[in-house]
């Protein structure tokens, strides 16, 4: 939400070309009514999650439970890539269903001029763990640029080291001055916050503000965590790693009698389908009887979601695990 609240700031005192807020402006904003307060919007996907807070809701699209009863701001939300697997089998698909998306982005933020920001996954997790090809990135953020519209990565999930580099967003291969605008962290950063662009750092004191303000404990254990992944070289760790965990899991998925599909992953954020929830969350609770923590997500996935240190020796567990697993469920058919 204050990566949100830096956006609409700036985008306001740019239009005030450094003038000083009017009175009509400072009167209106606390009784909630334009000029002061303005109808921004803040464009997403179908699909996404960026948290559960009220602002973030408007921008939520994983599961009506998180959304339900909740008023939302009228927001607009764009299509997300729905990729066909294997990827090399679905070349043109995939690209033509790519492409699609970015029209419809474009089209929409060429209707609405009160779309300012706009803000995407590099995976959308809680949504399915659902990817799209660093082509895709790299014109979503072209379009960006083109529309005036800031961008926000949302690297909450996939930050901090699992995709194999410290963000998933380094992997798509922006050229320079494409970076995004604002990426957003927490989880394995120990601690939730954003960096930004310096043109996005609010003009006056405590507009973005928080009780903590950063608070040293979490800035503390997030040096540790910096520290061992220099040290132990785990950004490494989770390339060759999560390629290993990735082949075995399309290797599996192969002699699994169609009850694996679409086996997917960056570094060790690795995916794959059931044919629908009931024998997704059978196949979980089986894992979870033979010693494994793993997740659901979306409508019928299973996803992986180890630690920095979980290394191929830890990922040849799971896959026996997940292969008995199999095996079991479809012998009991």
């Amino acid at each position: 939400e204050n990566a949100f609240k830096a956006i609409f700031i700036q985008h306001q005192e740019v239009k005030r070309a450094g003038a000083a807020a009017t009175q009509e402006e400072l009167d209106s904003c606390m009784i909630n009514q334009a000029p002061g307060t303005p109808a921004l919007k803040m464009l997403s996907f179908h699909g996404s999650f960026h948290g559960r807070l009220f602002g973030c809701l408007s921008t939520t699209h994983s599961k009506a439970l998180h959304k339900l009863d909740i008023p939302a701001f009228d927001w607009p939300t764009a299509p997300f890539p729905e990729l066909k697997y294997p990827l090399e089998e679905y070349e043109a698909e995939n690209q033509a269903e790519e492409q699609r998306c970015l029209s419809v982005v474009d089209a929409m933020l060429a209707e609405d001029p009160t779309v300012v920001g706009m803000i995407v996954e590099p995976i959308q997790a809680e949504g399915g763990d659902r990817h799209a090809s660093p082509w895709f990135f790299r014109e979503l953020r072209a379009v960006s640029l083109r529309r005036e519209v800031k961008f926000i990565v949302d690297e909450v999930q996939t930050g901090g080291g699992a995709a194999g580099t410290m963000w998933a967003h380094e992997a798509w291969g922006l050229p320079e001055g494409h970076h995004p605008d604002v990426v957003t962290f927490s989880k394995k950063m120990q601690i939730a916050g954003y960096y930004c662009t310096s043109g996005l750092i609010p003009s006056a004191s405590y507009r973005v503000f928080n009780t903590w303000m950063g608070d040293p404990v979490r800035l503390l254990q997030l040096g540790a965590v910096l520290d061992c992944i220099k040290q132990y070289n785990l950004l490494e760790n989770a390339k060759i790693t999560g390629e290993y965990l990735l082949k075995g899991v399309q290797q599996i998925q192969k002699i699994s009698e169609g009850l694996l599909s679409n086996a997917r992953g960056v570094g060790t954020l690795v995916a794959f389908d059931a044919p629908n929830s009931k024998i997704r969350d059978a196949l979980i609770a089986d894992l979870r009887l033979r010693g494994i923590d793993i997740p659901p997500c979306g409508d019928r996935t299973i996803r992986c979601r180890p630690g920095l240190f979980f290394g191929p020796s830890h990922a040849s567990t799971f896959l026996q695990s997940l292969q008995d697993t199999v095996k079991a469920y479809n012998l009991s058919k």
